[in-house]
């Protein structure tokens, strides 16, 4: 058996608390399904869904995980609290404080991508908490991949990451979660892809010996943080959390606190619960290290410790790193406001930024000067996307600012940004496309090595550069680049960074898109809008050729006129539009554009809607 953490205290040995943690699409959901199947979470008619951790609609259509979720799978006499963590650093937040309900974590690699930035984020955070680490090689049943050399490349990683050497003694499996197996060797794992009848045994086998039992403190005070949130329409609010200290009973009276200096709100709890399989039951007593779910206490926010009302002794407050980017989200002014979705009032607006922020513990918001307008903040594009795209599947209608990243200033008052990390994987006859883009981003190399056809880069680049980078990169390699970002630090700044080039074509009244007008002006640029969409004055409705605004009228129809034509009328071939998604509408505006969105639609349009207020307030 591995060395264990130092300072270990009395533990449990009937719990086992593990996180799975890895980079987007390496297998953890995957992972998850297997080992609850395994585990005899499900009984065996049951038909289940592949991914059935990712329960979210949005988890399921951009097929990554998003919120961390809970479940419970029984293995013998142990029981094995299973966190299912995401692997994008937009979604770091929900990382970091469920690692610390954790005692280990499962490190997921694809044994055919390798070691990636997310990899990267999430072994950090895991070694910064202090967790035991099994280092899981998935997908070997993949076609010219490398499971071989992950395992030296992971512990170069943990000692660039300045792990411990407990941290450094790391176990291996070998397998495929996907078809249901690990193994202790490499040889093993092969022989089972060959045969197809491997379990996942070994692996539960090895989290009960290498993943230490959670710290009891039985005679101590009750200490239980709360790392995330539900609700119920019956019960209301409910916090998730793990028992650091002491027991609690179902209808007992208890203190929340928070952080060191908050004053104790008293309360009853009046459910207890705990995860089994995918679903919940109830219970009437939980021991340090149980993961529980508490109910009756309406007040209670992530961070929160729930103590004993005599003996108020608050943990430590679970760090989150710093937001990166912020947007204004403001109520929809466009003159076509409420025919597709309700359009929200501020107040209405504030109150749900409220809501979220109360969840969501890496986004802030904060009021402007303009009463129906919010600044907020988080941790990347993706990150506050997912919100508005919640919103408008609430049937809302609201309006978003371009993205701007959060300047600091360093100790002698100079001016630092974000810099992220960029890794791209890119077939050779690109790699020059690539660099060129890159550097006109303010990127500077780190690496540059060759992968059969491909090469392999790495750049630090300021996160103001990965605005529309994505797309950009895309078109330039014919879309056969892959590229992956991470937030590496705050750093100098690095200079202006032309955005988009190209000017707007702006519309010139309101209406609906006439056939003709579009067909006239197709040479002009490109267009975002199609034959019958509704219109307003000032909406953006293509990107001009040049590097000017350009008003246009889309409305404008044929004129007839009783003179006979000497030949037939010319077909009208109208090129399809181009139709951003939400990342890429709001990469894309310049500072004097915002993206309308509402349940139907996503319009981009300028700030000042008339041509006399752009050119007094604004861009001309």
């Amino acid at each position: 058996m591995s060395a264990q953490p130092p300072h270990v205290v009395e533990r449990r040995s009937d719990v086992r608390n593990i996180a799975i943690i890895a980079h987007v699409d390496h297998g953890k959901t995957t992972l998850v399904d297997a080992l609850l199947k395994q585990g005899g979470a499900f009984h065996s008619k049951q038909v289940i869904e592949d991914c059935a951790m990712d329960s979210n609609d949005q988890e399921r259509e951009r097929g990554i995980t998003i919120l961390a979720k809970n479940c419970a799978v029984q293995f013998g006499d142990i029981r094995m609290n299973i966190v299912d963590t995401p692997g994008h650093a937009d979604f770091g937040g929900e990382v970091e404080r469920v690692l610390r309900m954790a005692d280990g974590a499962l490190v997921l690699v694809d044994a055919f991508e390798g070691c990636l930035p997310q990899t990267r984020f999430v072994l950090r955070k895991a070694i910064q908490t202090g967790l035991k680490l099994i280092l899981v090689v998935n997908k070997i049943d993949k076609t010219n991949c490398e499971p071989e050399v992950i395992t030296d490349k992971i512990f170069d990683l943990m000692v660039e990451l300045g792990a411990e050497d407990w941290q450094l003694d790391f176990p291996v499996v070998f397998g495929s979660g996907r078809m249901g197996f690990m193994e202790m060797t490499l040889d093993e794992g092969r022989k089972r892809l060959i045969s197809g009848d491997g379990t996942l045994k070994p692996l539960f086998d090895l989290i009960v010996a290498e993943i230490p039992g959670p710290p009891v403190k039985p005679n101590d005070p009750l200490q239980l943080q709360v790392a995330n949130l539900d609700h119920n329409d019956f019960v209301g609010r409910m916090g998730i959390g793990r028992i650091f200290a002491g027991s609690l009973k179902a209808g007992q009276s208890v203190c929340v606190i928070s952080g060191p200096d908050g004053i104790p709100r008293k309360g009853k709890v009046l459910q207890l619960q705990r995860f089994s399989g995918m679903g919940r039951q109830e219970i009437t007593e939980a021991k340090a290290g149980d993961i529980v779910i508490v109910t009756g206490l309406e007040q209670v926010s992530i961070s929160d410790t729930i103590c004993e009302p005599e003996l108020p002794l608050p943990l430590p407050p679970i760090p989150i790193d710093e937001p990166t980017i912020k947007m204004t989200f403001g109520v929809n002014t466009s003159p076509i406001t409420g025919m597709e979705g309700k359009p929200l009032q501020s107040r209405d607006l504030k109150n749900r930024l409220i809501r979220e922020a109360q969840r969501n513990v890496a986004m802030r918001w904060a009021e402007t000067e303009a009463p129906d307008v919010f600044e907020v903040s988080g941790r990347g594009v993706l990150h506050l996307s997912v919100l508005i795209e919640s919103m408008r599947r609430e049937n809302s209608e609201l309006q978003i600012g371009a993205p701007r990243v959060i300047y600091k200033e360093d100790e002698n008052g100079n001016r630092t940004e974000p810099i992220e990390l960029a890794v791209v994987d890119v077939p050779d006859v690109h790699s020059s496309k690539v660099m060129n883009l890159m550097l006109q981003r303010r990127a500077e190399v780190r690496v540059m090595e060759a992968k059969g056809n491909y090469q392999h880069l790495e750049f630090s680049i300021p996160s103001r550069g990965l605005l529309g980078l994505r797309n950009a990169m895309l078109s330039a390699t014919q879309g056969e680049a892959i590229l992956n970002t991470m937030f590496l630090e705050y750093g100098p700044y690095r200079g202006d960074i032309e955005k988009r080039v190209n000017g707007a074509i702006i519309s010139q009244c309101t209406g609906e898109v006439i056939a003709f007008a579009l067909f006239n002006l197709q040479d002009r640029g490109k267009f975002f809008v199609d034959v019958g969409e509704p219109l307003y004055e000032g909406q953006v409705v293509g990107e001009n050729a040049k590097d000017t605004d350009m008003v246009v009228n889309l409305t404008k129809e044929k004129k007839l006129t009783n003179v006979r034509s000497s030949g037939a009328d010319e077909a009208i071939r109208i090129t399809p539009p181009h139709k951003h998604s939400l990342e890429e509408a709001l990469e894309y505006i310049k500072i004097d554009e915002l993206v309308e969105v509402t349940p139907k639609s996503i319009r981009l349009r300028k700030v000042w809607l008339t041509e006399n207020e752009r050119k007094r307030f604004g861009k001309g």
